[in-house]
């Protein structure tokens, strides 16, 4: 002992570096012969609180980092959803930017909303409001008149917007309304139109003698219109389009009562390949809205859904009452297509339509037309430009369709759902 003795003892890798940079000294000892930290004030720290020193630092810097992530989702989760809507903005912006980029020059121009709001005056002429949102009036630095409408749907993931844009965008034709610009700012969102000076086609014929302010002619002429705007759409157009939403107040009439598809927002697109549109729910407005829309039992969604709204649009100008009635419907008065084929049966006619013998064929022949596009199955309606050539013909020359029985239909052993659909 007096020469001293030898001790061979290994530290564990990286424990005496860190002792001696905390002013340590390594030294061996106990009743382990564990490593120790000996600093002036006693040891520093054992092997294993060596050890967890470092998952203790790791901790406390992940609980940093957590804490205000945590803070932000729970009381600021407006900003979350900014950033939501922003992610969904993008995809809109994507939309509008390939459709202007496809249309080059002949695309829509885009517009800042400074720049509506002073087109529209600040707002100042209101032409209507509807659960799109509303119209004002506004004119452009050409002098030209315009409708602008503000749609509400600013949050959402603005379909509608994206659908009439794209949709509309794409068309040229005399019966479709012409689309000059749009703004998409935010959640700001407008479209502007050009201005139709006669309004919409509804207040001209619910009124109590609508033929006595448009004329059987004037009212013939628009059907045909119509018509053609929809076969442009059906089949003209580069891409398919299905309006789904064809009513009176979707017609717009100008200065000298040629008729206009308007409001593009619930709109499809299809390629002229496809015969059937694949869809999730019913969409349009109730009594044009056609059977097989609200169930896929009566057939395959097709152009034909149009050609249904459209008829029953046709029964209406004849009639001169809407085909969905809330008092009517409360009283015993019948199903409107059915007080047509009643109306024909009778000795008089149409004379209750304000029909006079001069104008009975007119009357006759949209009527005819009527009943034929609003036949429950799909497969038994003509396409729009077979409702073309039946214009074209003489009101002796058209057959009356079947009255239409809906559990008849149902019940039928040779109902085939859509197998015989044609378009």
């Amino acid at each position: 002992m007096k020469n001293g003795f030898l001790v061979d003892w290994e530290a564990v890798p990286g424990d005496c570096p860190k002792c001696m940079a905390r002013g340590g000294e390594c030294t061996y000892g106990g009743p382990d012969a564990e490593f120790a930290c000996d600093c002036s004030g006693g040891k520093c720290g054992t092997k294993g609180n060596g050890r967890k020193i470092p998952l203790i630092v790791s901790i406390s810097v992940a609980a940093s980092l957590l804490l205000p992530c945590i803070y932000v989702l729970v009381w600021h989760r407006q900003k979350l959803e900014f950033f939501l809507c922003k992610k969904t903005s993008s995809a809109i912006e994507e939309n509008i930017e390939a459709l202007i980029l496809a249309h080059g020059s002949l695309a829509p121009k885009r517009y800042r909303y400074s720049e509506v709001t002073k087109i529209t005056s600040s707002l100042n002429i209101k032409l209507g409001e509807g659960g799109y949102g509303m119209v004002f009036k506004g004119r452009l630095d050409d002098g030209r008149l315009v409708a602008v409408k503000f749609l509400h749907d600013s949050k959402g993931d603005g379909e509608e917007f994206v659908n009439e844009v794209m949709s509309i965008g794409r068309t040229s034709h005399i019966n479709i309304v012409s689309l000059f610009g749009f703004c998409l700012e935010g959640s700001k969102r407008a479209l502007i139109y050009e201005y139709m000076s006669n309004g919409s086609l509804d207040k001209y014929i619910y009124t109590e003698n609508p033929k006595a302010v448009l004329g059987w002619d004037k009212l013939y002429t628009i059907a045909i219109g119509i018509a053609r705007g929809l076969e442009y759409l059906h089949h003209s157009c580069n891409t398919r389009i299905v309006h789904f939403d064809i009513k009176p107040q979707n017609i717009l009439l100008d200065q000298n009562f040629h008729p206009k598809i308007a409001d593009f927002g619930l709109a499809k697109l299809c390629h002229m390949k496809e015969s059937k549109l694949s869809m999730t729910g019913a969409r349009g407005t109730p009594g044009f809205i056609a059977p097989e829309v609200h169930s896929r039992t009566f057939g395959v969604v097709s152009t034909k859904a149009d050609v249904y709204s459209y008829g029953m649009m046709l029964l209406e100008m004849v009639g001169g009452r809407k085909n969905v009635n809330s008092a009517a419907q409360e009283s015993s008065e019948k199903y409107f297509p059915h007080w047509i084929y009643d109306h024909f049966g009778q000795e008089d006619g149409l004379q209750a339509c304000e029909v006079t013998r001069e104008n009975e064929g007119i009357a006759k022949k949209l009527s005819v037309i009527g009943l034929s596009c609003i036949q429950i199955l799909p497969m038994h309606r003509p396409t729009i430009g077979k409702v073309m050539e039946m214009f074209e013909r003489g009101s002796d020359e058209l057959d009356m369709p079947p009255r239409q029985n809906f559990s008849q239909i149902l019940s039928s052993t040779q109902f085939e759902c859509g197998n015989h659909e044609h378009d």
